[in-house]
C-alpha cells in the first residue's frame, strides 16, 4: 500500500525494542511513489547501465557489520571523537563524549570503518561509533545515539557513524528477519561517488563534485516491480521483495551496489550461502530511484506522512442528458485517500476508449463539439497524489447521453409553380435547441445536388429560372449546432411541382 508502513520493523534479537515507530520512513513501503526525474542518470553514474550487479556485503565473521545487545548495566565509556561537533551528546568545547557502551566483549567491524553498533535493551537506545579506537581506546571518528522509540532525526548538515546522517543498524539485512521471512525497511548501500548534497531524511553528505548525475546522499532506490523473482530461493525471495518494498537507501560512499547485512556465521550456512550467491546476479540496471518527498511531514522528522489509497470514487451527475456539441459539466469525487487525482476516460457509442482529461482536479468540463449523438460512457479514476498515476486505486462509471435533433419540418410542404418564379422554405425543429439545416434538392432526373450547406439559416431561396418543369423534391437535414454534420441527424421533405 503505497506511503504506509508495512508490517513491524522486528525488534532487535533479544530485545522487545522497535526499530524506530511504524511509520518512520524507514518502515515505510515505497513501491508506488513516482520514479524521481534524476533515476536514469543516477542509475548510470553507479555503473548501473553498464552491467553492473549487487554485492551482498555481509557473510560470517569477519565479513559484515556486527551489532551488540547489552543492558543499561553493562561498562560505558567517554569518547574523544574527531568530529567532536557533530557527535552526541552535543558539547561546547572538544571533550570527552558519551557515555557509550564500551567493554572487550563488545564486537567491533573489521577495519577501516571499524563500526562499533550497541543497543541498550532496557531503554530502547541504539549508540553507534565510527572508527572505534583509531588512535587507543576510548576514541572515535564520530558517535551517534538513537532513540529507537522516536522519529527525530539528528540536526541538519551533522554526521553520524555513517555518511548520510543515518543510523546503520536500521538499515541491516539481518539473519532472523530473513528466517522469519520477511524485512520491513528500507537497507542501506553504497556508491562510489556522491553528490555534494542530501536528500531528506538523510542529514549530511559527503561527495566530492557538485554534480546533479551523481545520487546524494539519501537516495532511494527500489527494485522495479516487474523484476522476475520466480526463479530466486525463498530466502533470496525475502531479500528482493523488500528492495521492491522499501528500497535501498545511499548511505555512505564505498563500492557502487554492495549493500550491507550484519556479520553473522549463519550466513555461511545452507540455505543461506545459496541465497548469498543468487544476490550476486541481481543486475543494479532492474532498480529505479524514487521520489520520497511526498512524504516528508517535518524536515526534522523521520515520519512518514500516513497515507491509505482511495477507496472508492464517485462521478456526478450519474446519466447527464444534453445537446451534442454542448459542454458536459461531470464532478468526481473519492473516500479514504488523503489527496485525490483524477483522470478521466470516456467510451464512444463505437466501443473505443479515449483519454479526454490527465490526473489532475475531479472537474471534467467535456467539450462535446463535433460528436455524434448517442450513449457515451465516462470513467473517473482515482488515486492519491503521490501515487505513481500509472492506473487507478478506484474508479465510478457514468453514462453521458448526447441529443441530437429527432424532428425537422420544411415549409411550404408542397404546391407548384410556374417555371421562373421563386419559392422560400424555411425548416424548423423543435427537439434540439440550436440546429443547423442543409438543403438538398432532386431534380425530375432523380439526382440531389445540395443547394445551401449547414448553417444557422432556416431559410433558402429556390430560385428556379432555367429549371425544366416537373416534380421536384426538397430535404432539408437538421443537426445539433456543434455535432457531428458529416450526415443528417433526421430531415423534413417537400414536393413541388415546376409548371
Amino acid at each position: 500500500m503505497f506511503g504506509s508502513p508495512g508490517p513491524v520493523h522486528a525488534s532487535p534479537p533479544g530485545t522487545s525494542c522497535p526499530v524506530f515507530p511504524a511509520d518512520n520512513v524507514w518502515n515505510t513501503d515505497i513501491s508506488a511513489l513516482p520514479v524521481n526525474s534524476h533515476s536514469a542518470a543516477w542509475l548510470s553514474s553507479t555503473g548501473a547501465a553498464s552491467g553492473r550487479l549487487l554485492h551482498p556485503d555481509f557473510g560470517g565473521p569477519p565479513y559484515g557489520i556486527p551489532f551488540n545487545v547489552v543492558a543499561s548495566s553493562h561498562a560505558t565509556a567517554n569518547f574523544d571523537f574527531l568530529y567532536w561537533q557533530e557527535s552526541d551528546p552535543t558539547v561546547p568545547t572538544k571533550q570527552p563524549q558519551g557515555p557509550y557502551p564500551y567493554g572487550s566483549d563488545l564486537v567491533i567491524e573489521a577495519p577501516t570503518d571499524s563500526h562499533l553498533l550497541t543497543i541498550v535493551s532496557d531503554t530502547c537506545k541504539l549508540y553507534e561509533t565510527f572508527a572505534t579506537d583509531y588512535n587507543g581506546p576510548h576514541t572515535g571518528g564520530s558517535g551517534a545515539i538513537f532513540d529507537l522509540s522516536s522519529n527525530a532525526l539528528r540536526p541538519n548538515t551533522w554526521t553520524s557513524a555513517d555518511a548520510a546522517g543515518l543510523p546503520i543498524f536500521p538499515g541491516l539485512v539481518r539473519l532472523d528477519e530473513v528466517q522469519a521471512g520477511a524485512i520491513n525497511h528500507a537497507i542501506r548501500f553504497t556508491v562510489q561517488q556522491s553528490d555534494m548534497s542530501h536528500l531528506w531524511p538523510a542529514r549530511h553528505d559527503a561527495g566530492a563534485a557538485s554534480n546533479p548525475n551523481l545520487p546524494p546522499m539519501g537516495a532511494r532506490f527500489r527494485l522495479k516491480a516487474g523484476y522476475n523473482v520466480s526463479g530466486f530461493s525463498p530466502q533470496a525471495q525475502v531479500v528482493l521483495a523488500a528492495m521492491k518494498h522499501y528500497g535501498l537507501i545511499v548511505a555512505d560512499n564505498g563500492s557502487n551496489w554492495f549493500f550491507q547485512g550484519t556479520m553473522d556465521a549463519g550466513w555461511n550456512n545452507e540455505p543461506y550461502a545459496t541465497m548469498v550467491s543468487q544476490l550476486k546476479t541481481v543486475p543494479a540496471s532492474a532498480f529505479e530511484a524514487v521520489d520520497e518527498s511526498s512524504l516528508m511531514v517535518d524536515p526534522n522528522s523521520g515520519r512518514a506522512v500516513p497515507q491509505t489509497p482511495c477507496a472508492s470514487a464517485s462521478l456526478s451527475p450519474s446519466n447527464p442528458i444534453q445537446p451534442a456539441g454542448t459542454v458536459v459539466n461531470l464532478t468526481a469525487g473519492s473516500s479514504g485517500c488523503t489527496s485525490p487525482q483524477y483522470e478521466f476516460w470516456v467510451r464512444y457509442p463505437s466501443g473505443a476508449w479515449y483519454l479526454k482529461q490527465g490526473w489532475g482536479t475531479g472537474t471534467f468540463n467535456w467539450d462535446t463539439s463535433a460528436l455524434a449523438p448517442g450513449t457515451y460512457t465516462v470513467h473517473a479514476w482515482a488515486n492519491d497524489q503521490r501515487d505513481s498515476k500509472a492506473t487507478w486505486e478506484a474508479y465510478s462509471t457514468s453514462t453521458a447521453t448526447l441529443t441530437g435533433c429527432t424532428s425537422a419540418t420544411l415549409s411550404p410542404a408542397s404546391g407548384s409553380r410556374p417555371v421562373g418564379t421563386s419559392v422560400q422554405f424555411t425548416a424548423g425543429s423543435s427537439t434540439c435547441p440550436n440546429p443547423v439545416y442543409e438543403y438538398w434538392i432532386q431534380t425530375t432526373g432523380g439526382k440531389w445536388y445540395l443547394m445551401q450547406p449547414f448553417s444557422t439559416l432556416k431559410t433558402w431561396m429556390w430560385t428556379n429560372a432555367r429549371w425544366p418543369k416537373g416534380v421536384y423534391h426538397i430535404h432539408v437535414w437538421a443537426n445539433q449546432q456543434g455535432a457531428y454534420t458529416g450526415s443528417f441527424e433526421t430531415y423534413g421533405s417537400a414536393s413541388w411541382t415546376l409548371t
